[in-house]
């Protein structure tokens, strides 16, 4: 019987590549040299520090070039609101969004059983398992899935026959 799993998953070695761009950048850049602006990672948050909202918004906009670069997908990173820090500078907590939630999970499969296909899915954690007895019905719900625009980046990965 033909499955497939539908993930969310960032490549968090290149996130990590990413943000020690944008640590070479700050340091190089006259703009941004001498200043308190800097984007650390620990577990699933990044924090970006800078002096004011105008290098924040900085720091963001070198985020998302570098996490492209990177083939890293910015839907992945989601920006909290900005607060204050020490000596008059902002910090920001980025989180790195890894996995289907059980709301988005339950909307996937409400929609793949509304549209009458022959396959089962079952949540596993923080993924989706949809398996069907041919390999056409299973194209279809990726089709069907994409086309719910998703926020979320997803991959579709383990396909087997």
């Amino acid at each position: 019987m033909p499955t497939f799993d539908v993930v969310s998953k960032p490549n968090i070695p290149e996130v990590d590549n990413a943000v020690n761009g944008i640590e070479r950048e700050v340091k190089q850049r006259f703009d941004l040299k001498g200043r308190m602006c800097s984007v650390e990672r620990s577990g699933n948050t990044l924090t970006i520090t800078a002096d004011n909202d105008m290098l924040l918004r900085q720091m963001k906009d070198l985020l998302h070039t570098y996490c492209a670069r990177r083939g890293v997908d910015s839907g992945f990173l989601d920006f909290k609101s900005p607060q204050d820090a020490t000596k008059g500078s902002l910090r920001q907590d980025v989180l790195i969004r890894q996995g289907i939630d059980q709301a988005l999970g339950k909307e996937i499969i409400k929609m793949i059983k509304g549209s009458k296909l022959k396959v089962q899915v079952a949540i596993q954690g923080d993924e989706l398992r949809i398996s069907g007895k041919q390999r056409d019905d299973l194209q279809i719900t990726i089709e069907s899935i994409k086309e719910m625009k998703i926020t979320l980046p997803l991959q579709y990965i383990n396909f087997r026959d």
